[in-house]
């Protein structure tokens, strides 16, 4: 394993005690200009629940009260809490063909996008010891006064994510600060998210707000063009 992830996952809690839980779920407020600009309005905090070895993820509360959204990588779909298909869509990536950034959302598009974001945000950085996943340590990046040092990661072809080339970096803790990637679905807009306020949860530390900004030139945010706001809470992880 890269000693900068190794160590960045030591600051975290540890792969081995990462391994010992299976589920997490966090209570999730988004809000930010993308859903909006979607034409989708922004939802109320929803309660998120991923499987951490697998990528899944399940949203409760998704649309109506008494709707949920199951997301894999292969399928995704609104059900009602009864278990009968409102909708779904396989191989759902697809159905992003020709997206621009303004390019309208249906309900599967918002879950799609929904159920791979969490699943990467609240299983970062464990999910980069997982098979598949090539990483490197890339220049760092100055913020202020400090000075993050960066781990660039090739995702496999298997894990919907953003985009399959995705940065990390990391403060002299070897917590996480910022996270760089494309927004594929959306005409591979270059995003520059920050991440803060990181709690700990069962020997786990996750960050409790994530604002994510269109990165401009030379790697910086644009402040004034924030996308993406998630504020997290309530973590709770099961074996």
């Amino acid at each position: 394993m890269d000693d900068l992830l190794a160590q960045a996952i030591a600051a975290h809690g540890g792969l081995e005690r990462f391994n010992t839980f299976n589920k997490l779920t966090a209570t999730v407020l988004a809000g930010g200009g993308l859903r909006p600009m979607k034409g989708l309005e922004n939802d109320p905090a929803q309660e998120r629940t991923i499987t951490l070895h697998e990528e899944t993820t399940s949203i409760s509360s998704f649309g109506q009260p008494d709707w949920r959204m199951v997301f894999t990588p292969d399928r995704v779909a609104i059900e009602t809490t009864t278990g009968a298909i409102v909708s779904e869509r396989s191989a759902p990536r697809d159905s992003f063909a020709g997206h621009v950034l303004e390019t309208a959302w249906d309900s599967l598009h918002r879950a799609y996008w929904s159920g791979y974001t969490i699943w990467t945000y609240l299983t970062t950085p464990f999910l980069l010891a997982m098979p598949g996943f090539e990483v490197a340590e890339i220049s760092p990046w100055q913020e202020g006064g400090e000075l993050w040092r960066g781990l660039r990661a090739r995702f496999p072809k298997a894990i919907a994510s953003h985009s399959q080339e995705q940065d990390f970096y990391f403060g002299d803790d070897f917590l996480l600060r910022r996270h760089d990637y494309h927004i594929d679905v959306a005409g591979r807009v270059p995003v520059a998210q920050y991440v803060h306020d990181i709690v700990e949860a069962d020997g786990l530390r996750f960050p409790t707000k994530r604002r994510a900004y269109v990165r401009g030139p030379g790697l910086k945010p644009i402040r004034d063009l924030l996308l993406i706001s998630l504020d997290l809470s309530d973590f709770k992880l099961a074996t």
